[in-house]
């Protein structure tokens, strides 16, 4: 009897390396890769207001994002609801070229970056992978798509399709858009709502090295085509340079404790599994700082979860 998708489960790759907090610093990564699809691109230019209230946005979309691998049992629900977001999103580009958030390969590009974005991770701040897990994260994020219900026709069948398809899409399909450039537009990004002891003024002097320091490690991270595409330089020392700080961060995180490693989402998923909450514990969902504006909280494209709980410090 067909019982739907089968989620991932602690035995994954994925479940080690997408939920893991460094993957924060491949953010703009994904958001400039995601964007600069001609489709997807449109839709955020058209729809979003990401760009109101980016550190919200950030945080809290991790939330159900991250519960399509975590969740389990209830991975299928949440991967669903995920999609759900997408429903309205659709119109004509300002080429005249009509795209809708929920066509097939507008959506799988986002996974196919999600997917990536693992792979960058791992590679760049935790270690490395050998060719043989890369196949395996290719494996599993085929088993990951199928979590959302969608046509598997874009979905590339094996790794080596995998990777004629990615550098199809870094060379003849990707634009540079304002979308992709508002992304990486980070000079006036205002403070982390989770960090309210940070004084405004030490923000405001910190804030432009944090900006080039966070452009830099997302333009090492650029295929070389995309790089092009944006007129971006990368030298021989920027990648020996890049290399340092990525074996850095991995030596600082093997000081962290597993269970902090992750975000809270991921957390629950690995308590869960290890016996430290109940199975059918509540899931974890977003603090009250990282909702919509009010006005917006009950727009179907908003994750806005009613039990969200007030901000603290462990989420």
């Amino acid at each position: 009897m067909d019982t739907g998708p089968v989620p991932l489960g602690p035995d994954s790759l994925t479940w080690k390396y997408f939920g893991d907090w460094r993957g924060l610093l491949i953010a703009l990564w994904a958001g400039s890769m995601q964007n600069m699809h001609p489709g997807l691109g449109a839709g955020v230019e058209q729809h979003s207001r990401f760009f109101e209230e980016r550190w919200q946005r950030l945080f809290r979309s991790l939330y159900p994002i991250g519960g399509v691998v975590y969740d389990g049992p209830r991975a299928h629900r949440t991967a669903l609801q995920v999609r759900g977001y997408h429903e309205t999103i659709k119109g004509v580009d300002a080429q005249g070229r009509r795209y809708h958030a929920l066509d097939p390969d507008t959506y799988y590009w986002a996974h196919a970056t999600f997917f990536v974005s693992t792979l960058r991770i791992a590679e760049h701040f935790m270690g490395g992978l050998t060719e043989a897990q890369r196949r395996q994260l290719f494996d599993e994020h085929v088993q990951w798509y199928r979590m959302y219900d969608m046509s598997m026709r874009p979905v590339p069948e094996t790794w080596e399709d995998f990777q004629r398809y990615w550098h199809r899409m870094c060379t003849e399909v990707l634009e540079d858009n304002k979308a992709t450039r508002d992304v990486l537009k980070i000079g006036e990004l205002p403070k982390p709502a989770a960090t309210p002891w940070l004084p405004d003024a030490l923000w405001r002097l910190v804030r432009p090295a944090v900006a080039r320091g966070f452009v830099w490690l997302t333009v090492g991270m650029y295929d070389q085509p995309v790089r092009d595409l944006l007129g971006y330089r990368w030298s021989e020392r920027d990648r020996w340079s890049h290399r340092v700080v990525g074996k850095a961060i991995n030596a600082g995180f093997s000081l962290v404790p597993h269970d902090r490693r992750y975000h809270p989402r991921a957390r629950a998923g690995w308590r869960r599994v290890t016996g430290k909450v109940a199975p059918d514990a509540p899931q974890v969902e977003t603090p009250a700082r990282n909702l919509p504006p009010l006005d917006r909280r009950d727009s179907p494209t908003h994750y806005s979860p009613q039990g969200a709980r007030p901000a603290d410090r462990v989420r």
